[in-house]
């Protein structure tokens, strides 16, 4: 995953959904997640990869992200935030 081809896009974006899937946990931050998608220590060079990915993925409703445990607008957050699955209460 060092390029962002569409292929590995997808995948990642797989990969991001399945962590919180796969998850105790009701939101992960990115950090969480990429310790999930790799195992060595390359983890920090998923950051913004996983954010993009977020993104994509909330803007079509796949997930939420969140700021201080509200969601945000996936199009305009900054600094630390939290990701998690759409809630259907």
């Amino acid at each position: 995953m060092r390029n962002d081809s569409s292929e590995d896009q997808n995948t990642l974006r797989e990969s991001v959904l399945g962590a919180l899937i796969n998850s105790s946990e009701k939101t992960l931050s990115a950090q969480e997640i990429a310790r999930v998608v790799v195992t060595d220590d390359s983890w920090p060079n998923l950051l913004a990869p996983i954010r993009r990915a977020a993104v994509e993925l909330a803007l079509a409703g796949r997930l939420v992200i969140y700021r201080k445990g509200k969601p945000v607008d996936p199009t305009d957050f900054k600094g630390v935030y939290r990701l998690g699955l759409p809630r259907h209460d």
